[in-house]
């Protein structure tokens, strides 16, 4: 089908393309700090073991912005793209799902939320209301990403039987297993990050709970079978 064609191609592009962007910038600003105006130097770090920085500090000065921004907007536009395959690979496969409309709603919701995070980073305002904004910005792309990956495998799981010469069965197992751990981490984590303190711990969490995030477009990749 078409659609598995262009969905396999879109999924790459949305692991590879934050991927690549979000590391070229923690590597330019550990590295080549003496080319920033940094208020703090920011010391080499591996911040998905020891938590040293955080994604935004690393992304939201110049010139690294210029690599993340254009990057999420890419990346958002894949995505809206991406749901929308979805969902109508859905409707050709089946038409006895019931949540092929919420995944939609959700994937397309975390696509303009991350656009709304990548305009706001680095954009700095004394003012508490903004700085609230900016975090439930955040908090919602999270949500909203985790619901839409979450009803999609349901709803393929739901039709494993129909899909199941094109589509790789171990890969859907793990894509579960990620949704699963990726839900569980995130309710564990609640105190810990509504506490104060534990700077290490969250910008850990951060980084890595994003790689679990984008890992499962790279699942998607190998979940299709070559048409």
């Amino acid at each position: 089908m078409e659609n598995i064609n262009k969905i396999k191609k879109l999924s790459i592009w949305i692991f590879v393309l934050p991927f690549i962007a979000l590391n070229a910038c923690l590597i330019l600003i550990t590295n080549f700090h003496q080319f920033f105006n940094l208020e703090h130097v920011v010391l080499p770090t591996i911040p998905y073991i020891d938590g040293g920085v955080s994604i935004s500090r690393t992304a939201r000065v110049f010139p690294t912005y210029l690599i993340f921004k254009p990057a999420m907007f890419i990346t958002a536009f894949f995505l809206i793209q991406y749901w929308r395959f979805n969902f109508d690979l859905m409707g050709k496969i089946s038409t006895h799902l019931n949540y092929k409309k919420i995944f939609l709603f959700f994937g397309i919701g975390s696509a303009i939320f991350l656009v709304l995070h990548s305009i706001f980073l680095g954009v700095k305002f004394d003012n508490d209301f903004y700085k609230l904004f900016r975090r439930v910005v955040v908090l919602a792309f999270i949500i909203f990403e985790i619901i839409a990956q979450a009803i999609l495998v349901i709803n393929y799981y739901k039709i494993k039987k129909q899909i199941k010469k094109i589509t790789n069965s171990r890969i859907l197992f793990i894509k579960i297993i990620l949704v699963s751990i990726l839900v569980i981490v995130a309710f564990v984590s609640i105190p810990f990050l509504a506490a104060e303190g534990y700077n290490s711990f969250k910008h850990a969490l951060e980084w890595n709970y994003f790689m679990g995030v984008i890992s499962f477009y790279l699942l998607t990749f190998f979940f299709w079978k070559k048409q």
